[in-house]
């Protein structure tokens, strides 16, 4: 869909109730449907070698429908032009082709109809950069620096709608900028800004300390031999780790099915230190509250108080197929708005605490490997440096780790930092992401790498 058609979403809202309405009116007794919506219109903006290397708008507009009847269901996804002329012949046909299809489709025993009578309606504004005036307020800073990054901002529309009268709305405005600032030898400083107000200030100091990490990795990179060592997980590096409590972790489906890295947790043959506590907040409003179903999960959620788990996240399948209450999870019982909650660790007396160790800025590759003990490995990745006496000294040499929740996040857990940050979900696959997680940075003994 071409920028011109941007006009969509400021009707869209009124196009996706009669689209509601035109597919109820169509259903046959047995059936019931939910509709779900995602559109944006973004502006991006690629910076490479602190130039421009690409630049435009786009408006994308998606639908899913979903039919239920006699046990069964079947979903066909669609665009959204704006055009109800257009819009209705498509979800007209989609309809007729998932009736034709449910008779073939096995049947489900843990389908979940649309039920209740949850209604919202959101909308946040926000104050973003006019999309021509972009590049005048990034570039400047970084003027003569080898900067590359990606910068998107727009607005975000989720919505949802079934047959019994459930009907959603949120709509938000965000940016995010996602960038490195690159040493001559290919060393790399990695930065996120994001939010729904761009901070000349707050981007200055951000390139301010990025510049300042930048100027250590000059230095020889330091060989470190594999072993234990004291580190500190700065807050984008300990987010990483977090994310993967939503692969495996806090899933009530995954805990009944035995493949959850939770599951000693659960059975309280291991803890997490009490200084740890994990759990869903969506009082920032950056996330939707509802899910696929229409349900409106709790504002706040604890799901590991001080170091035990408390809740998990159940969607209604899982709570249908396992005789649990459901609590609001989305069909992947995963993390939406996670929010570890801060220690007593001042930012500024980081290094200090911190001794002699490793400062990590961020981690990549994670994975499971041993799921079953909590094991997750991983890489160090941009700006992580050796640390001597409270005094950096040089930049690492990249290290895989391999090390469990309940050693980094337990006994060996020394400290979280007062201080929390919000790290933005900038992914873009099929479409600009919402949300993120608010993390401390941890301060951890004896973490393990092995090479």
């Amino acid at each position: 869909m071409s920028l011109e058609t941007a006009v969509v979403l400021d009707h869209l809202e009124t196009e996706f109730a009669a689209l509601t309405e035109a597919i109820a009116d169509q259903l046959l007794p047995e059936e019931q449907f939910t509709l779900g919506l995602n559109a944006e219109q973004s502006q991006f903006v690629r910076f490479n070698h602190a130039r421009v290397r690409q630049t435009g708008g786009i408006v994308d507009c998606q639908v899913g429908l979903t039919l239920m009847a006699n046990q069964r269901t079947a979903s066909w996804r669609f665009p959204l032009t704006g055009h109800w002329d257009t819009d209705w012949a498509i979800a007209a046909d989609a309809l007729a082709d998932l009736r034709a299809d449910l008779p073939h489709l096995p049947l489900d025993p843990y389908q979940v109809l649309p039920s209740g009578n949850a209604t919202s309606r959101e909308v946040h504004s926000g104050r973003l950069l006019d999309p021509n005036a972009v590049v005048d307020a990034v570039l400047p800073e970084v003027d003569g620096l080898d900067f590359t990054g990606i910068y998107a901002g727009g607005r975000m529309l989720q919505a949802y709608a079934d047959s019994v009268g459930q009907r959603h709305w949120f709509a938000t405005e965000s940016f995010s900028l996602d960038y490195s600032l690159f040493t001559a030898d290919g060393q790399a400083v990695k930065g996120t800004m994001a939010g729904s107000e761009w901070d000349a200030t707050a981007y200055t100091t951000k390139l301010a300390d990025s510049k300042q990490q930048l100027d250590r990795l000059a230095c020889t990179p330091k060989p470190i031999p594999k072993g234990g060592y004291r580190v500190y997980l700065a807050p984008a590096a300990l987010a990483d780790i977090v994310a993967m409590f939503s692969w495996g972790g806090v899933s009530e489906a995954s805990l009944q099915q035995g493949e959850s890295a939770l599951g000693a947790l659960q059975r309280g043959d291991r803890t997490l230190s009490s200084q740890f506590t994990l759990g869903e907040n969506f009082a920032s409003g950056l996330v939707p509250r509802f899910n696929h179903l229409g349900e409106i999960a709790p504002m706040e959620l604890t799901i590991i108080d001080r170091g035990k788990l408390v809740n998990t996240l159940v969607n209604s399948r899982t709570a249908k197929e396992y005789g649990k209450a459901a609590n609001g999870a989305n069909s992947a019982e995963s993390l939406r708005s996670p929010e570890v909650l801060p220690g007593s660790l001042l930012a500024a007396d980081v290094l200090k605490a911190l001794d002699t160790g490793l400062y990590l800025s961020n981690l990549h590759y994670l994975n499971w490997s041993d799921r079953p003990t909590g094991r997750i490995t991983g890489m160090t990745r941009y700006a992580c440096f050796w640390v001597e006496q409270g005094e950096i000294v040089a930049p690492i040499e990249n290290l895989r780790f391999d090390e469990s929740l309940y050693r980094c996040l337990g006994d060996n857990l020394v400290a979280l930092t007062q201080q929390s940050e919000f790290i933005a979900d900038v992914d873009t696959y099929n479409r600009r992401s919402l949300g993120g997680v608010r993390v401390p940075g941890a301060l951890v003994e004896d973490f393990t790498f092995t090479l």
